[in-house]
This record gives C-alpha cells, sequence and structure tokens, in this order.
C-alpha cells in the first residue's frame, strides 16, 4: 500500500526494524515488542499500526489453538476415534502454518516500509494506532 520508512522508533530502531520486529514470531519476540511499542512509542503511527495488527494476530491465534485443543480433545475422549482426533490435529497443523505464515509476510512487508492491512484486524489496528 504505503510506503512509510524513515524515521526512528522510541527505542532508536529504524523504523522498518522496529515493524519487522512486531511480526517475528521466535521466542514471544512479536508479542514482547509490540506491547513494548505500544506502551511506549505514542508519535509514531507507523509502528503502532504494526505492533496493534501483529497484537491481534497473536490473540486470535492463541484463541484458536485453545480451542481446537480443547474441542478436538473432548471429541476424541468421547468418541475414542483416531480419526476425529487425525482430522483436529490436521486442523492444528494448519492453523499453526497460517500463523507463521502471516507472521513472515508481515516481517517481509514491515522491513520494506510498507503498511498492508489484513482484512478486519487491519482495521482495528489502523483505527487505536
Amino acid at each position: 500500500m504505503q510506503n512509510m520508512s524513515g524515521g526512528k522508533t522510541a527505542l532508536g530502531l529504524d523504523t522498518n526494524v522496529g515493524a519487522l520486529l512486531c511480526y517475528l514470531p521466535i521466542c514471544l519476540v512479536s508479542l514482547i515488542y509490540s506491547i513494548i511499542v505500544i506502551v511506549s512509542d505514542k508519535d509514531n503511527k507507523f509502528v503502532r499500526f504494526h505492533a496493534f495488527q501483529s497484537l491481534l494476530i497473536s490473540v486470535i491465534y492463541i484463541v484458536l489453538i485453545i480451542v481446537l485443543q480443547v474441542i478436538g480433545t473432548g471429541i476424541a475422549i468421547a468418541l475414542e476415534s483416531a480419526i476425529i482426533s487425525l482430522l483436529f490435529s490436521l486442523l492444528f497443523f494448519a492453523v499453526v502454518i497460517a500463523f507463521l505464515g502471516i507472521m513472515i509476510f508481515g516481517c517481509v512487508k514491515g522491513y520494506q516500509g510498507q503498511k498492508f492491512k489484513l482484512p478486519i484486524v487491519g482495521d482495528m489496528a489502523e483505527k487505536w494506532a
């Protein structure tokens, strides 16, 4: 969409590096850095947008994983069916792969200095940033 690179974050990083860190799915870096940006960086709308969008994606991911685990385990125990358990495992795997794909795409777009909006989540992030 837009190229908004340039400037620094409140932590002294370039804005494109800050946006990349908001999506980095390694050892909770995305969650921790996004929270730090939201709390400390009040002026840089570009990095705040990416922080909010990343945080919303992560919350949706965590909720989906918990729901899939609870429902999948409950159904597998109740029906004692290996096939249903396998189907929920495949669905769980698909959610993990989709999350990693979105986060890696976010890393690339953030580092390029581009502001991309995911459906629904992007509009919420833009409003809050």
